[in-house]
């Protein structure tokens, strides 16, 4: 049995005739021949070649088939004791091939485009385009015309004449009075104090 082990995307693939891969995302469309020459070994029974660091001479060619979105992978981010935790989902794009056959010597694939998965792919293009476009066409109409601001209206009422206006104006704030100078404050009576106590006369000398 040939099998070859192709590097495509950063990654390396074993692949063998009629065997469907996904590998990372390429730019094609359904039915187109997609080839890779990145080619590290090929072995075919017990004969195996390896490339330094490829196989000269060597093909491998396919169908490609779609490219779809594979299931969510969680990433979770997490930090004991620091009140730090992430959760994130990541969904990578990756694309599915058929491969149908392996090349050897320098020879052209003779894999021809899938003339039918082409047709289908553009007749699903198109139906999903007609569907975005009668989707849009109601939300458009939905939206009311914007109302037109009425004009605004001239003011009818003529300015009052001056001597009016002066009328009713606030009269003016009359002079403050002048402030009352403080009369002196009448000054407390000294509480009674108690008279000195009086001092013990000297006694006389006995004779």
């Amino acid at each position: 049995m040939t099998f070859a082990v192709i590097k495509t995307g950063g990654k390396q693939y074993k692949v063998a005739a009629n065997d469907v891969v996904k590998i990372e995302k390429i730019d094609a469309q359904p039915g187109d021949v997609v080839t890779f020459d990145q080619v590290l070994m090929v072995g075919d029974g017990d004969a195996v070649t390896v490339g330094a660091p490829l196989v000269e001479g060597a093909l491998v060619a396919g169908q490609f088939i779609a490219t779809e979105k594979e299931r969510t992978i969680i990433i979770l981010k997490k930090e004991r004791r620091q009140h730090y935790d992430r959760r994130n989902g990541h969904r990578q794009r990756l694309s599915t091939v058929r491969i149908t056959e392996i090349l050897t010597g320098g020879a052209k694939p003779t894999t021809k485009v899938d003339e039918i998965a082409k047709a289908r792919a553009e007749k699903r293009a198109a139906a999903a385009a007609a569907s975005a476009s009668v989707t849009e066409a109601p939300k458009a109409a939905a939206k009311p015309a914007a109302a037109k601001k009425a004009p605004a209206k001239k003011a009818t009422t003529k300015a009052a004449p001056a001597a009016e206006a002066t009328e009713t104006k606030a009269p003016a704030k009359k002079a403050a009075a002048p402030k009352k100078e403080a009369a002196p404050k009448a000054e407390k009576p000294a509480a009674d104090k108690k008279p000195a106590a009086k001092k013990a006369a000297p006694k006389a000398d006995k004779e």
